[in-house]
């Protein structure tokens, strides 16, 4: 099986790992411009549990959220890369501006976000809480921003 899955082949794979009594952490973003910034967070979120899933933002949806000059790379090469590192397990693409429909689906048990962000605050954060999951701001790596690096280049 492919690293990059559906969403029905995450499910699958969640609910057996759940069932293995392994613990699925979940993140999401764009990934578009990879940094140390990003692969320290991602180290980090995997040491949240026993197999990072990181939903990618594909490439619709990266252009909606970030304008019409982006991605940079395809939804397959960011998942290439994303998957090159230790610390990412799987990849599950979406077409939505935000992962809701798919943290809905999936229900995984922990969610992560970077520390520039506030766990309440979170659009996720009602979803993830009503279904028992848990929602963690890991930490904020000062200076290291995709847009702050774009517009420095």
């Amino acid at each position: 099986m492919s690293k990059v899955y559906t969403w029905d082949e995450a499910k699958l794979y969640c609910d057996r790992l759940a069932k293995s009594s392994k613990k699925v952490v979940f993140s999401n973003g764009c990934f578009d411009v990879l940094h140390v910034g990003h692969v320290r967070y991602l180290n980090e979120a995997r040491a949240c549990g026993d197999f990072l899933l990181l939903a990618l933002n594909s490439d619709g949806s990266v252009k909606r959220l970030k304008g019409n000059s982006r991605p940079f790379f395809s939804v397959e090469d960011r998942a290439e890369v994303l998957l090159a590192l230790r610390s990412v397990d799987a990849v599950v693409v979406f077409e939505q501006d935000t992962p809701l429909d798919l943290l809905e689906y999936l229900r995984p048990p922990v969610y992560v976000k970077g520390g520039d962000y506030e766990v309440q605050s979170l659009l996720e954060y009602p979803l993830v809480s009503a279904y028992g999951g848990e929602v963690r701001c890991l930490s904020f790596y000062e200076g290291y921003s995709s847009s702050s690096i774009i517009d420095r280049v």
